[in-house]
């Protein structure tokens, strides 16, 4: 592998899994393709991954996910409709989504985890470090994150990862961090990463998110990696091993502790509230959906104290 000193362009969306989590709203429509206010989820990483540069990207999709390739594509009979009505409001937007990016794909035909899913790019990215964006999670655009990654990467070499501080006894949900302070530099060293750990034996309360920039070495461990917790092919696993691999083969993992806004969209509850929060944000439609919320609010209080 060399070691991938063109500028970063390239962002792996993987989008191939079930989302049971959402059943029965996701038995046909993909779970990336549900709405957060009046944009499918999907919409917004990719937005995030073209304003930190990424205009090549490629989406790693599974059975029944057409209906991401027809949103990023021409809908022509939809646009005739719009034009003859004058609406070029909602012309414009549906447009939006066309021409973002270079946007490829690539089919998963196995549900083997995020690090298999990882793999299914190698042909794509080849030998350029690239980044992975993961649909649960949304980085508000006031809050940058990707940037700072992959000038880290830039600078440093190896792979970068972005952590947050959680709670100490939800670290059995997430990917867990071990890691050295860096005081000449505004990222950590990872000494230690572990899927989902027991409360009790995590190394930290810092949890791996859903943004990473990796070097393409990356693809050579992913081939060797066992399935790892819940008998997937973990990234995280792929990414403990590249904490000992020697700097000039590509070794070496970074992270970002990520402080700012970030919604999750992980589960029923948390897209409820990333729904809320960007809709009462929105300037067309936050003043009247604020005013609705707060009598709305005043009014449940109002019956629960009746009762």
């Amino acid at each position: 592998m060399t070691s991938g000193t063109h500028a970063v362009t390239k962002a792996v969306i993987p989008a191939a899994g079930l989302g049971t989590r959402f059943l029965p709203a996701t038995k046909a429509t993909p779970k990336e393709m549900l709405p957060v206010v009046d944009k499918p989820a999907i919409q917004y990483v990719v937005e995030e991954a073209v304003a930190a540069g990424l205009d090549d990207v490629l989406i790693v999709t599974g059975r029944n996910k057409r209906s991401l390739e027809d949103h990023f594509d021409r809908a022509l009979e939809l646009e005739d409709a719009l034009q003859a009505k004058n609406d070029n409001e909602r012309l414009r937007r549906i447009r939006e989504a066309q021409v973002l990016a270079d946007i490829h794909y690539v089919r998963q035909g196995d549900a083997l985890g995020l690090g298999h899913a990882v793999l299914c790019a190698e042909r794509h990215v080849g030998d350029q470090v690239f980044a992975v964006l993961l649909g649960d999670d949304l980085i508000d655009r006031r809050d940058p994150l990707l940037p700072s990654m992959i000038d880290i990467q830039r600078r440093h070499g190896g792979s970068v990862i972005a952590l947050i501080e959680v709670d100490p006894d939800h670290v059995h949900l997430y990917g867990c961090a071990a890691v050295n302070a860096d005081p000449a530099d505004d990222s950590v060293v990872v000494t230690d990463l572990v899927e989902k750990p027991d409360p009790a034996e995590a190394p930290s309360n810092l949890a791996v998110i859903g943004r990473y920039v990796l070097h393409p070495a990356v693809f050579d461990v992913l081939r060797d990696t066992a399935p790892g917790q819940g008998g997937e092919i973990q990234l995280t696993d792929a990414l403990r091993a590249l904490i000992t691999t020697p700097p000039e083969n590509g070794g070496g993992v970074r992270a970002v502790v990520f402080r700012g806004r970030r919604y999750d969209t992980g589960d029923r509850l948390d897209y409820l509230r990333t729904t809320v929060r960007l809709a009462v944000e929105r300037s067309d439609l936050g003043p009247e959906f604020r005013s609705w919320l707060r009598e709305f609010v005043a009014e449940l209080e109002a019956t629960e104290t009746e009762r």
